[in-house]
């Protein structure tokens, strides 16, 4: 390691391998970063404050331990259930999350993949490309999104921009929260029931708890019915994977559009057959503006840690 980097503050990057995902680019000019492949690191770590969180990495409290001086967690993703917070409090560690660095893409992304299940827009791309078209003669009707009742998961930083990105479709607005919104129009439902028998499509937006997991189940969906449709841009572990396929194919609901997945990359293969699912590969967030947003935050966060200033995005604890 260069004398230069040495004498820079030393951060430690947690990131599994399987996550391509790298910011060492954007900050190695900033702060010395210490990886597992450092040939210093079993000496480091022990003595390292800080840890950079590259995607959803767990930090268990197994992790903490390996750390006995870490003092702060920046993580780099919304959600943050793959961080042991209970256990960061207790060993009085201060968390951060990319706050709404990603919520204006993500709501682009929802509303995206909410259009292509009604009118079939991947659906009839496979149709051209398969050279259908010639064949079969006409493709199956879709169905229009202006006046959909639409009931949002979680009325949050990218819950509210989905609400007001399909305002002016003339979308109906309902949706359910920890707790009610003051200052809005919209509909809010108590009971996850009663918004989806209310609903013509769930959107799933919301942070993934012991609470809400697999919080919509099968009941839910039979109150959505055989013509609702499912968007899931939070966690994959919000529905119950097995169920929704189990639907998916009986016809029991009408269709989905999923981003995440209980046990990414794996995504039950059933349901490659149906055109009216829509699958993404994990990339709601995934644009080049996203990325430098949350570049300028990492950075400030990590220099506000050294500098002993107040962090942005820092997770209260209750």
């Amino acid at each position: 390691m260069a004398s230069s980097q040495e004498n820079l503050p030393l951060v430690l990057i947690h990131q599994l391998p399987r996550f391509a995902v790298s910011f060492n680019h954007w900050i190695q000019s900033k702060f010395r970063l210490l990886e597992p492949s450092d040939p210093d690191f079993p000496t480091l770590s022990k003595s390292v404050r800080v840890m950079l969180c590259v995607a959803p990495t767990p930090v268990t409290s197994d992790t903490l331990n390996e750390f006995p001086f870490l003092e702060c967690v920046v993580g780099s993703t919304a959600g943050l259930d793959h961080i042991d917070l209970p256990e960061c409090r207790r060993r009085n560690i201060r968390v951060t999350s990319a706050g709404e660095a990603y919520s204006e893409d993500v709501a682009d992304y929802a509303v995206g993949l909410l259009i292509d299940v009604f009118r079939k827009v991947s659906a009839g791309d496979r149709f051209v490309r398969d050279g259908l078209w010639t064949v079969n003669g006409e493709f199956p009707l879709g169905s229009k999104l202006g006046g959909k009742r639409i009931g949002i998961l979680g009325l949050g930083s990218i819950g509210s921009l989905i609400a007001r990105r399909l305002e002016p479709f003339g979308c109906i607005i309902n949706y359910n929260s920890r707790k009610k919104k003051p200052n809005t129009c919209y509909t809010y439902y108590t009971n996850i029931l009663d918004l989806a028998g209310n609903s013509d499509a769930l959107i799933v937006c919301c942070a993934l708890t012991d609470e809400t997991h697999h919080i919509i189940n099968k009941d839910v969906m039979a109150a959505l019915g055989k013509k609702g449709v499912i968007i899931n841009v939070g966690r994959g572990a919000l529905i119950d994977e097995k169920e929704l396929v189990k639907f998916l194919l009986s016809g029991d609901i009408g269709g989905a559009g999923l981003d995440v997945y209980e046990n990414e990359p794996s995504i039950p293969e059933e349901l490659f057959v149906l055109d009216n699912v829509v699958f993404s590969p994990h990339r709601a967030i995934a644009t080049s503006e996203s990325f430098e947003n949350l570049r300028e935050l990492i950075v400030c966060n990590l220099e506000a840690f050294f500098e002993n200033k107040p962090l942005r995005c820092e997770v209260k604890f209750e």
